[in-house]
């Protein structure tokens, strides 16, 4: 008969096959021989150490037979800002928590998700978002089970986990770029190559945010994550755009002995996206583009190239929807790519040999992404090409990242200077991140690596 919960002692143990330290508490039963005790330990397989990516089975064992308890993951970022997740179980018969069976019953989430601890994370500072600078180094979640009252309160920890979620694989090589005025990272799969090769382009972030393409490369691509402005010592804001730039990138990454011949891949976040659309229109040696959550136009400022220049795609500050938070919406403030007066900003993208995939977050709370994907659709088989791959991704927000990136529907944007509605709803939104995550390395597999088609 189960006589009480009590902590005995704290200290870690390490159980073959969980390979998880695990701070424990002791279950007292009595048996026929006497009391014993059974220790309440996290399992978490195939490793405590995994890359941010790839999902974990959990099991927390040792609890009382049906059992409420708090299930908790706390992690601190780079910034010692806090992200947490909180839910309510009931144990099986066996005293078992097993988190891919077991359905939450409350909390950050409901239902049975394997992963919703990560998901589900809300950050504790106001308008936080979570993303990752030092991919040398893992995140540490702090998993923890609390013993759940019949009043709801929330007794003493019973038993403690630390779970590392990292970015950069066995074997990966981590490489800054610094060549002529290039500035970048790049990321090489263990091996001789050559590998299928895809720059990462980001937003109107800037800086150098390295996790995509760090994490892309443990799939077995050469990537190279590409800074244009607010880094290092290239242009602080994001004023004017020179294509030669990237035209310089591209063909620095093509001759590396390490990336396959034939055509690269480029993949575009927001702003990044529209840039990836210019490089595949006016650059050889693209073969294919994944555009998430961007544009068919240039945006925000003037891309200059070789004597030609394409201003930027103007919105009315006047469409602005500012929320009671004092959050702003600018969904319906950009201008319409496709009116007469904006044709100088539209990107040719029937002239790239490129087949395209266009990744789009229903709920995305920035700019009509989907419109722009079918317009370009449009476009393309108004010319003769290929019908591009449009991705739809319904209940995601704009901020797409890797699977199990908390959500984030709102933060506080830099370039705007200002906090900014980015949509999303979590559940739907992780859902999207895996399927986008999983097609994005699918479609370079099957587009990388043959032969480049002139261009128009």
């Amino acid at each position: 008969m189960l006589m009480f919960i009590g902590f005995k002692m704290a200290f870690a143990v390490r159980k073959s096959g969980s390979a998880c330290f695990t701070h424990v508490a002791r279950r007292f039963v009595n048996t026929s021989n006497g009391p014993t005790t059974t220790p309440v330990k996290f399992n978490i397989k195939p490793d405590k150490r995994c890359l941010f990516d790839t999902p974990v089975h959990i099991k927390v064992e040792g609890l009382r037979p049906k059992q409420q308890v708090i299930f908790r993951a706390t992690l601190t970022d780079e910034k010692q800002d806090k992200f947490v997740s909180s839910a309510h179980f009931e144990a099986d018969t066996r005293g078992v928590l097993d988190l891919s069976k077991s359905a939450a019953r409350g909390g950050d989430y409901v239902g049975v998700h394997p992963m919703g601890f990560m998901w589900a994370m809300k950050p504790q500072t106001e308008l936080g978002r979570l993303f990752r600078k030092d991919v040398t180094s893992p995140f540490k979640v702090h998993l923890s089970v609390h013993e759940k009252t019949a009043s709801g309160s929330e007794e003493p920890m019973i038993a403690s986990c630390i779970h590392e979620r990292g970015f950069i694989g066995d074997g990966v090589q981590r490489i800054p770029v610094r060549e002529r005025r290039i500035r970048a990272t790049l990321f090489l799969p263990p091996g001789e190559g050559p590998f299928p090769g895809v720059i990462d382009l980001g937003g109107t972030a800037g800086g150098l945010l390295e996790y995509r393409a760090c994490l892309l490369a443990n799939y077995g691509f050469a990537t190279m994550c590409l800074a244009y402005f607010a880094y290092d010592d290239l242009p602080k804001r994001l004023l004017e755009l020179h294509l030669e730039y990237f035209e310089e990138a591209l063909q620095y990454f093509q001759n590396l002995p390490q990336v396959r011949k034939g055509g690269v891949g480029i993949m575009g976040i927001s702003k990044g996206a529209d840039l990836s659309l210019s490089m595949a229109s006016f650059l050889e040696g693209v073969s294919a583009v994944v555009s998430v959550n961007g544009c068919n136009a240039n945006l925000q400022c003037p891309l200059h190239y070789r004597g030609m220049s394409m201003p930027g795609l103007g919105l009315s500050i006047d469409r602005v929807v500012v929320r009671d938070n004092g959050v702003l919406n600018v969904r319906d403030c950009y201008h319409d790519p496709r009116a007469p007066e904006n044709a100088a900003c539209l990107v040719p993208i029937e002239r790239a040999a490129a087949r395209f995939l266009f990744a789009i977050a229903q709920d995305d709370q920035v700019w009509e992404a989907e419109r722009y994907a079918r317009q370009a659709e449009e476009q393309l088989l108004a010319h003769g090409r290929p019908r591009p791959e449009i991705l739809l991704l319904p209940g995601a927000g704009h901020l797409l990242e890797p699977p199990f990136f908390p959500s984030c529907s709102v933060s506080y944007h830099k370039f705007a200077g200002t906090s900014l509605e980015w949509g999303g709803q979590p559940e739907s939104h992780n859902a999207a991140q895996e399927e986008y995550w999983r097609r994005v390395r699918e479609f370079f597999w099957e587009n990388l690596g043959g032969a480049v088609h002139s261009k128009l």
